[in-house]
């Protein structure tokens, strides 16, 4: 074959072997830009939720506050309350005492008479 027909292929091959070393190139810029904006987006993305979260244990433990304290003043009540009724009856308040024993003792052994008698 004449040198000349070979040439412009020669010439053509060379072209198209510069142009795929330049689109590899593009490319691989084009994957490291990717992953870095992927990567950016992931550590905002872990910073919104470390937020979100730090802000819900936060609203949860000021919930929770004001639970315990609403309970505890609930408590001191109900104890003043029986405190004040046992000082007004105390002889009611003792049978009192005593029949609810008696009742919790009741159902108690039936609980566990009704096991024996299978």
């Amino acid at each position: 074959m004449p040198e000349n027909v070979l040439n412009p292929a020669l010439k053509e091959a060379g072209k198209a072997s510069a142009n795929a070393g330049a689109a590899i190139e593009h490319a691989e810029r084009s994957f490291g830009d990717a992953a870095q904006a992927a990567k950016a987006n992931l550590a905002d993305a872990a910073k919104r939720i470390e937020q979100s979260l730090a802000q819900g244990l936060e609203t949860l433990r000021a919930q929770s506050r004001t639970y315990t304290d609403t309970a505890s003043q609930q408590i001191d009540e109900a104890g003043r309350y029986v405190s004040e009724r046992v000082r007004e009856r105390p002889i009611t308040a003792t049978l009192a005492g005593l029949g609810v024993g008696v009742l919790l003792g009741l159902l108690l052994a039936g609980g566990s008479r009704g096991g024996r008698h299978k």
